[in-house]
């Protein structure tokens, strides 16, 4: 009614995604409630603001709006729940917001997917354990480790993330904090079992932990490299900004470290870039780059050429 000056009950049923009869009833409560709306019969008629009043509902000051708007615009676009209730939202606001607060919405769009793949798909369970963290119930969860049999425990869901397109669970087991892959959770069962979560727990502190246990497993083994430097945002790429230090050779080469969990990873990391660089250090690396350009020139010899295997 701020926006329109007067909508009928079928208008706004059809703007709210609601009943016309919910309508009515929610516009006859209002009035009820003492909010100045009152109905108008007739043709041309309609429920309006009486004398023109207007309200702030959202109580949003106008940096507040639009940075809200900035943030959840672009989620609109794939989430329809988010979408109708940015259309309510800035229903709600006073008149000089109104326009900021949607050019804001439409400001930003957000691609996931990288350059030649398509995005990853969000798991099934995403919305199920979204529910159970918000509600607090416990989970109970099938779940598959890297290179392991399925499991079965009981989970106090925390918190999720999503980091690179890959989302993460975050919760307790007998107090303990753990964290689980999403897209390896073979089946979740929430239960009527109200979450023990700690007082003290916040998510984003407890991601911060997660990252640098993950960091540590993946600094284990590392590697001294001078390098051409046209291949350092590639190396950047693969092994991560975090894993890597670079001192310049001269113009055109580059010396770093760079790191992996193993050094098998590493060497098989590096193997690709065989002719655009040289591994300093450990000796260990190189032996491994040996073998397996050993491996790749008699697995691609030609036909006639090969060894039987025995």
């Amino acid at each position: 009614m701020q926006a329109r000056g007067k909508v009928t009950a079928a208008e706004l049923a059809d703007e709210l995604e609601i009943s016309v009869a919910t309508a009515r009833r929610d516009l006859e409560a209002l009035s009820a409630a003492g909010i100045p709306v009152y109905p108008q019969a007739g043709r041309g008629g309609g429920w309006q603001l009486l004398g023109g009043a207007r309200t702030d509902l959202s109580g949003l000051t106008s940096a507040e709006a639009r940075a809200l708007f900035l943030i959840v615009g672009p989620a609109a676009s794939v989430a329809p729940e988010a979408k109708s209730a940015l259309r309510k939202l800035v229903r709600a606001l006073p008149d000089t917001f109104r326009a900021e607060a949607e050019a804001a919405a439409e400001a930003v769009v957000i691609d996931p997917a990288q350059w030649g793949r398509p995005p990853r798909e969000q798991p099934a369970l995403v919305q199920q354990l979204q529910a159970a963290v918000v509600q607090r119930k416990r989970v109970r969860l099938v779940y598959r480790g890297w290179n392991r049999e399925p499991s079965e425990r009981l989970v106090d869901p925390w918190g999720l993330v999503q980091k690179h397109e890959i989302w993460y669970l975050l919760g307790g087991v007998d107090g303990a904090e753990r964290t689980y892959r999403v897209d390896r959770i073979i089946e979740a069962i929430v239960v009527d079992e109200a979450a023990q979560r700690p007082a003290d727990f916040e998510l984003a502190d407890a991601w911060e932990r997660v990252m640098r246990e993950v960091n540590e497993q993946r600094e284990r083994a590392s590697a001294v490299v001078i390098a051409d430097t046209a291949i350092l945002p590639f190396l950047r790429e693969r092994f991560g900004e975090g894993s890597m230090s670079a001192d310049p050779v001269d113009e055109r080469r580059t010396r770093l470290r760079v790191t992996a969990p193993t050094e098998a990873l590493l060497a098989r990391s590096l193997a690709g870039w065989g002719d655009h660089l040289d591994v300093v250090e450990p000796e260990s690396v190189r032996r491994e780059l040996k073998r397996l350009g050993s491996e790749i020139v008699k697995r691609n010899s030609p036909v006639g050429a090969r060894s039987p295997r025995g």
